[in-house]
This record gives structure tokens, sequence and C-alpha cells, in this order.
């Protein structure tokens, strides 16, 4: 009985010595740079925009976020990474909606969890996808009637995705299911071809981020019939939501994330998710996305981890219908 008692004692002192060394982490966080691994080549738009947070970060701490780009693999690369890092705060992923919550349903081994190895810390940004279609070659001027003209064409109707296995392709599979409906998925290798063949007629229809083909609307070549954002953006406020015209399914972000490695305190989680949110709320981080159509989302820990498994669940069946697999 002395014997267990001591145990029990020494188990209880050595948690209240991890516990008090993880908050102390959590009070003098950040003391030094903060490395963010970002799944994408230097110059994409969410690289840009880690940036610019970083810039409010550093005003707001005295620390540098050091932007260490990873691309390839579908993300695959960037999260081995950082989930093989010591759990200190000072390595974070950028993570995302494919990495998060559309691999696990497309590849048919991770060398990663979304969950188990990760402490999801906050969102990072939110942007659109809208539904788009050539002015041309489609009399349809609002989604019901794009619906309506192409129920009379089953299979004869085409629309583009920025990639395969990724949420704009998955997009169309879930308004195929909704709608009944048998739009043809066309895939191409990026957002820019997928807009030139959206402006040239080669594709009937596509789902882009939206300023991508705001100019394009503008310039009257294409029509933009529906926005997948819970709410009407103001660069577009007369395009309503899929959610308005009867299909909340079709409620979907382009999303990123930060997320660090499993074995992160939770009190040093909640300090970072701070800090981040903190530069996230600031009005010029604010008033510049607004610009570009780009929305903060300095979740909490817990909303981030909600919001990931919502997203999870939608994407596990628009796989399961498209019946697509990646290419490992």
């Amino acid at each position: 009985m002395k014997k267990r008692n001591f145990l029990s004692l020494a188990a209880a002192a050595l948690l209240l010595t991890v516990g008090h060394s993880a908050w102390a982490q959590a009070q003098t966080y950040p003391d030094r740079p903060v490395r963010v691994v970002v799944p994408f080549a230097p110059g994409n738009t969410l690289d840009n925009a880690l940036r610019q947070v970083a810039e409010e970060f550093k005003k707001n701490t005295g620390q540098s976020i050091v932007v260490d780009n990873k691309p390839g693999g579908s993300g695959i690369i960037a999260a081995q990474m950082v989930m093989q890092a010591p759990p200190d705060g000072y390595t974070l992923l950028l993570s995302n909606t494919s990495m998060l919550t559309i691999n696990p349903h497309t590849f048919a081994k991770l060398p990663y969890d979304p969950e188990k190895s990760f402490k999801h810390v906050t969102g990072f940004l939110g942007a659109s996808m809208v539904l788009a279609v050539n002015a041309a070659n489609v009399p349809a001027n609002n989604l019901k009637e794009f619906i309506t003209w192409a129920k009379a064409q089953p299979g004869g109707v085409s629309y583009a995705s920025f990639t395969a296995g990724n949420s704009s392709h998955f997009a169309g599979v879930i308004l195929n299911q909704r709608a009944g409906l048998n739009l043809l998925h066309v895939p191409f290798n990026g957002t820019p071809p997928a807009v030139q063949n959206l402006v040239g007629g080669q594709v009937h229809a596509a789902f882009l981020p939206m300023l991508a083909v705001k100019p394009h609307m503008e310039s009257g070549k294409v029509k933009v019939l529906a926005i997948t954002t819970p709410k009407r953006s103001a660069l577009l406020p007369n395009v309503p939501t899929f959610t308005e015209e009867g299909f909340p399914d079709m409620g979907i972000y382009i999303w990123s994330g930060l997320s660090a490695p499993a074995g992160t305190p939770d009190a040093l989680v909640q300090r970072i998710q701070a800090e981040f949110a903190k530069a996230l709320k600031s009005e010029a981080i604010v008033e510049k996305w607004r610009a570009i159509d780009f929305e903060p989302l300095p979740f909490t820990p817990t909303e981030f981890l909600n919001f990931v498994r919502a997203d999870y669940k939608r994407w596990a069946e628009a796989v399961k219908i498209s019946g697509f697999k990646a290419s490992e």
C-alpha cells in the first residue's frame, strides 16, 4: 500500500511539473522566430498572405515568422515535416482543405492522420469559389435556369476544375448529386488554364476562385451564377450564395489553417492561437484581404477542429460518389 501511494504521489508530482513547464512555456511564447511550413512554392497567394500576417505578428510580438516552403506531394511533404518536429510551438503547418479533409479520402494510405498527428491551432483564411459559365455558350442567367438547361442535355455539359481531386472538382460532384445533374468533369493543372478554357468556350462552366473569373465577368465573357461562401461577397454583392438558391451543402470555403505537432501542450496551443488571432483581426489584414476575397478565420482550437470535422464529412461523401482515387 505504501509503495502504491508513493508511486501515485510521484506520478502526480510529475504531472504538476509537466503542467507548470507547459504553462511557463506559454507565458514566454514566442521568444524566438516561429517557422511556418507552407505546402506551396513561394509566390502562391497563401504564401503571400502568410507573409502579410508575419508583419503584424512581428509588430505584436517582436518575433519573425520564417516561411519554409515545402511544395509537392499534395501537402504530404510539409505535413510529415511538421508532425515530426518538436512540439514546442516553433514549427507550425499552414494546413489546408486538401491536406486535412480531402487527402484522407483520396489516398489509400497517408503517413499522417488529420486529427491524431496534429493539434489544430486556428483557422487562417477562407476564400470563395463561384460557379461561372461561358456567356456565349450557356443561355442561363441564374442557377435555376442553368440546372434546367443542363438537365435537358445529360452528359453534354462540362465543368472545369483547377485540378482533379480538389475542392473545385468535388464541388461539381456535390452539385451533380444534389441537383440531379450529370455534368462532365474536365480537370486542369491550375487555375489559369481552367479560366482560359472557360473563357474560350472549351468548357461550359467551372468552379473556380472568384477573383480568377471576376475580370471576365466584368468584360461580359462569363456569367457568375452562384458563390460558395455562406454569405454574399462584398466584391460581387448581386451574386447569390448556393445556400440562398437552396443548396446549403454547397456552402464551401477554400481554406487554410495553422496546425502544430500532436504533442504540443494545450496551454501553448491557446497562446499560439491568441497571437495569430490578434494578427488576423488587425485592421491592416482585414482591409488588405477584403480587396482580394480573403476572409480571416481566427477560430479557437475547438472551433477549428469542429470546422475540419464538418469539412471532412462533406468531402468523404463527394469522393465516394466520384470514385476518385489519387495516384500515389
